[in-house]
């Protein structure tokens, strides 16, 4: 064991923890530590690291032990330690992390996060249990579903799409069904995992309803600007919430002198589309939340019901040779397959290398609410404003727009509208995309007055481009 003097200067964490007397909460800890990575509990020890002045007897060793084995369930059995110091004694609990978990005491179960001890919901017990049995959560059996309620026509896409992709060698010849019981997604044709529900059910929200993502633009807290429930299933979910994103955040052309010219979103792409997948691929399909995408003018946020696997720390996340350990193994093989991951566990380094590339800050990884969350945020480059003195203007323009842009078009131009398209062009891609929006705010999102609103939209309807239909009490829309 490391000199008590490091492990002390180490100070609280996942696996240290300090107590001035034995208590329950000594006892919590414990299980704690056993069901997380194992641990030590120093007692006699204040929060900041002192001694407490106390000594400790021969007999208090061996009935600390023991209260710890008769209130745990299974027993979880410590060793312990004395040392003396010139502040007084110190007691050092080891305790070793569990083989088969959860282990509980009064009925509870804890695990460590963190440098706190924090109780388990029940989903959480339930996960933790097939873990350490070497199960998946999704490959709990759905009660009441059959061989009837899958899609056969997803499955053999699915088989055409791994063999494209080099990951498996399927035949033409195989059957649907034989593919199914191989990969273990079904075990008999009553017997229906979940993962073969959310994969290929014909209705994959019956009964998992929280198998959705939700995605949404919002202006601040409460105004939302656009939202969209993206369900079906999982694999036909990526692409749909990918596309949901792509419409609601900027993006602008640099022409570069090849043939196509080049988008500049305000995210790269690759690393949003690596954790759209990391959510739906390895969120707890166990819990009844769902996913919940929120894109603000300098954030966007992507939250999966979920803490990250157990043994899984943030820290883990960026260390390259990390194991991974799939919440979903069965989903995961199957996202495999398709092409959408790559070798498990290197999601994260390339949303990493995608965002330096693109020269937006590293994204906030973290365990929050519930879940796990990323969070991106808009470098300075893209929202810090200079003064620009172009055509004799002191006008601030942001610093990634380019210096052709001419003077005349709004700088924070609607979500996914090109800089470069004339304000009539603007409107109407806007009302293709929101037909009941009101003129206040078009020139609202488009950065101009009412009345200049009001000029080009009165110009395009006597263009016939546009028509305005339904009473302002009933809520009236456009039609392009």
């Amino acid at each position: 064991m490391k000199s008590l003097e490091k492990i002390i200067a180490a100070g609280e964490s996942e696996t240290l923890e300090f107590k001035k007397r034995f208590s329950s909460d000594v006892i919590d800890t414990a299980v704690a530590f056993a069901n997380t990575r194992g641990g030590r509990i120093v007692i006699g020890m204040s929060n900041s690291g002192k001694a407490d002045g106390q000594k400790f007897g021969k007999e208090v060793l061996r009935d600390y032990v023991n209260r710890i084995a008769t209130a745990t369930e299974p027993s979880v059995i410590a060793e312990v330690e004395k040392h003396t110091t010139p502040q007084g004694e110190l007691l050092v609990l080891s305790v070793p992390e569990f083989p088969l978990k959860p282990t509980a005491t009064r009925g509870r179960c804890f695990r460590r996060a963190g440098s706190t001890t924090r109780q388990m919901p029940p989903s959480e017990i339930a996960q933790m249990h097939l873990h350490s049995t070497g199960q998946s959560m999704d490959a709990v059996i759905v009660p009441g579903k059959c061989r009837d309620d899958l899609a056969m026509d997803l499955v053999r896409a699915y088989m055409r799409r791994s063999v494209m992709f080099g990951r498996r060698n399927f035949s033409e010849q195989e059957d649907a069904w034989h593919i199914l019981r191989k990969l273990e997604l079904v075990q008999s044709e009553t017997e229906i995992t979940r993962a073969a529900i959310l994969l290929f059910g014909k209705n994959p929200q019956s009964p998992l309803t929280q198998a959705v993502v939700h995605a949404g633009r919002l202006r601040d807290k409460t105004n939302i600007m656009d939202s969209l429930i993206v369900d079906g299933s999982i694999i036909d979910q990526v692409e749909r919430t990918v596309d949901f994103i792509k419409k609601n955040i900027h993006v602008r052309f640099e022409i570069t002198g090849e043939p196509q010219r080049r988008e500049i979103w305000d995210y790269p792409l690759p690393a949003l589309r690596e954790a759209v997948i990391n959510a739906i691929c390895h969120r707890d399909y166990g819990d009844v939340s769902d996913i919940q995408i929120k894109i603000f003018e300098d954030a966007l946020q992507i939250w999966s019901p979920g803490y990250l696997p157990f043994n899984v720390s943030i820290e883990d996340l960026f260390d390259p040779e990390h194991s991974s350990q799939p919440r979903n193994k069965l989903i995961a093989q199957v996202f495999f397959d398709l092409g959408l991951i790559e070798r498990y566990g290197s999601g994260i380094h390339r949303i990493l290398d995608a965002c330096r590339d693109s020269a937006i800050p590293k994204p906030l990884f973290e365990n929050f609410s519930g879940g796990f969350r990323i969070k991106f945020t808009l470098s300075v480059l893209h929202s810090t404003q200079i003064g620009d003195k172009r055509n004799g203007t002191d006008r601030p323009v942001p610093l990634n727009v380019p210096l052709n842009v001419p003077l005349n078009v709004p700088l924070n131009v609607p979500l996914n509208v090109p800089l470069n398209v004339p304000l009539n062009e603007k409107i109407l891609i806007i009302i293709r995309e929101n037909p009941g929006i009101q003129r206040k705010t078009l020139s609202d999102r488009l950065n101009v007055t009412q009345k200049t609103m009001s000029r080009h939209v009165s110009e395009l309807m006597q263009l016939s481009k546009i028509e305005r239909r339904g009473s302002k009490k009933t809520g009236g829309y456009w039609i392009v």
